[in-house]
């Protein structure tokens, strides 16, 4: 068994539990010590709830990370944006490997020192990109690695959610005002919460290289001062193209992760919300619609599915196979697929540029 240390992640935090959740599934790691929150006395509440020695909970996440060096194998970073560069940096400096919640950092500087410091440290850092945890995006993956759908053309993702179609912020709601201000979040809202898994996303799946890219980024809820709303015009390395939509104020919508994906020789497209089924469309024959569990999934989608056809799989399980790959990485030494600093970095250069390109009235801009 593998034992770790949670940051973050502290009473009433959604995404912390989720975390501890999905380590627990594949049995491969202990939390044993935790930092959860700026209060001391809140995180040594959480640390008796899940059963943590007192002298195991942390007033800060440097104590941690430098009690902790040589006793933990890895530490899982979930606290609000502005704290993952430093937090980060802490456990590196430690010796210690580390799995981050995203997006990564504040900064594509500060996200390329982390990487440099995890590399010249030899330590493992990872990105909980969830949805590349999904069998059938692996199995979307494999299909267009071995030319099912020919040439790529044209890809279009989108990520519609309708949680922010008010100004929660205003309300106390502590997810919405945290993201909401620009210091806390980074100078993005929505770009950041769900525009950052689309552009990991469409990579991860076609293998194709973001070189330019034009941004129109929107505050459609008055008065609300980051973006809820954006478009993203792309082009890539291979000459294809894509059209990117994210919202967190499309009244209605509640997680709509929609992956399309067209070729010379067919297309695919896959709904986060039903998330077992990916459809086929080869060209001039039938629509497909493959189920996740059938035995002719391959390999990747196949290593990824844990219960049967038509017993559904979701989010918790995706985020298990995200941990999955992190854990046997860091138990084996081999190198296992799952988001890296490097995606990280790649994320945040993506965020400076639409940011940068629809402040200059959605300028073309090349993608480093």
């Amino acid at each position: 068994m593998l034992k770790y240390a949670m940051i973050g992640g502290g009473p009433g935090a959604f995404v912390g539990d989720v975390h501890r959740r999905a380590l627990s599934l594949n049995g491969q790691a202990d939390l044993v010590a935790g930092c959860f929150s700026r209060d001391l006395e809140k995180s040594r509440v959480l640390g008796r709830e899940l059963g943590l020695d007192e002298d195991r909970v942390y007033a800060t996440p440097e104590e941690l990370a430098r009690l902790e060096a040589g006793d933990i194998d890895f530490a899982v970073v979930v606290t609000s944006n502005e704290a993952h560069y430093p937090n980060v940096k802490a456990c590196l400096k430690s010796g210690i490997n580390v799995m981050c919640d995203k997006p990564f950092t504040h900064t594509s500087a500060q996200a390329e020192e982390l990487v440099d410091m995890a590399r010249e440290r030899g330590l493992v850092l990872g990105l909980t990109y969830t949805y590349a945890g999904y069998p059938m995006v692996r199995q979307m993956r494999e299909m267009i690695a071995r030319g099912d759908i020919g040439e790529i053309r044209f890809i279009n993702c989108e990520y519609p959610q309708g949680w922010l179609a008010e100004p929660l912020e205003n309300t106390g709601h502590v997810q919405a005002t945290w993201r909401a201000d620009p210091v806390r979040s980074g100078g993005t809202l929505s770009l950041s919460d769900v525009g950052s898994h689309i552009e990991y996303l469409v990579p991860h799946v076609t293998g194709l290289r973001l070189t330019r890219l034009a941004a129109r980024l929107d505050s459609l809820v008055e008065g609300r001062i980051l973006d809820d709303n954006g478009v993203i015009l792309t082009e890539y390395d291979s000459g294809a193209r894509g059209v990117y939509w994210y919202s967190q104020a499309a009244t209605g919508m509640v997680n709509g992760l929609k992956v399309r994906i067209f070729g010379d020789k067919g297309g695919l497209e896959w709904f986060q919300e039903d998330p077992d089924h990916l459809r086929f469309m080869p060209i001039n024959e039938p629509a497909r619609l493959i189920t996740r569990g059938a035995p002719a999934l391959l390999p990747g989608a196949m290593a990824y599915s844990y219960t049967p056809a038509g017993h559904p799989e979701g989010w918790l399980l995706a985020f298990a196979n995200i941990y999955k790959a992190f854990c046997d990485t860091l138990a084996t030494g081999a190198s296992v697929d799952f988001p890296t600093g490097e995606d990280g970095v790649r994320g945040i250069r993506f965020m400076e540029a639409c940011l940068e390109s629809s402040k200059n009235n959605t300028a073309w801009l090349e993608v480093g």
